[in-house]
């Protein structure tokens, strides 16, 4: 396991194109049984991303805007002690699209008692354990077609309020 694994990235000082944070979404997950740390890391991942639409990536809304442009970073709280059990390629088994740049794994989580033994799931002690997930999500967005967007993205925002009015 690799703390911080990067499969490239681009470089934003570069004249020809722009990273732009569009969303940062959050999870957590739980092993309660079984003591894998990679099963809570994916469960972190997958409560990070599972409630949000992001419409416009698909329908083409927003000029350069599609999933392929999408670049994901992923930062995981993972206990220090469990972080070289952790198998970073199952977990970035958890993301449907998007290119992902890197996952950076820092000291955090938590090891807690789920308060009973049970031999039959796996189980060797009482031990939880906890990840955290933070998933950036970011486009790597030309600057001519940056400018569209950040022109055309209130109105886009404005037309979602107008035909979405709520309770």
């Amino acid at each position: 396991m690799e703390a911080e694994q990067s499969e490239g990235s681009t470089d934003s000082s570069s004249s020809q194109t722009m990273n732009h944070l569009l969303f940062v979404e959050m999870g957590v997950g739980y092993d309660q049984h079984g003591q894998n740390i990679t099963s809570a890391a994916m469960r972190a991942c997958r409560d990070a991303i599972s409630s949000n639409s992001i419409p416009a990536f698909r329908r083409g809304s927003i000029p350069g805007v599609s999933f392929g442009q999408m670049k994901l970073q992923i930062k995981l709280g993972v206990p220090h002690s469990l972080q070289q059990a952790l198998d970073i390629e199952k977990v970035k088994s958890v993301f449907p699209y998007g290119k992902i740049l890197n996952v950076e794994v820092v000291d955090g989580g938590l090891i807690c008692s789920s308060g009973v033994l049970v031999e039959e799931m796996g189980d060797k002690n009482e031990d939880c354990y906890i990840v955290n997930a933070a998933v950036y999500l970011q486009e790597v967005v030309p600057p001519d077609i940056l400018a569209q967007v950040l022109v055309q993205l209130p109105r886009y925002m404005s037309s979602l309020v107008h035909s979405n009015p709520g309770p």
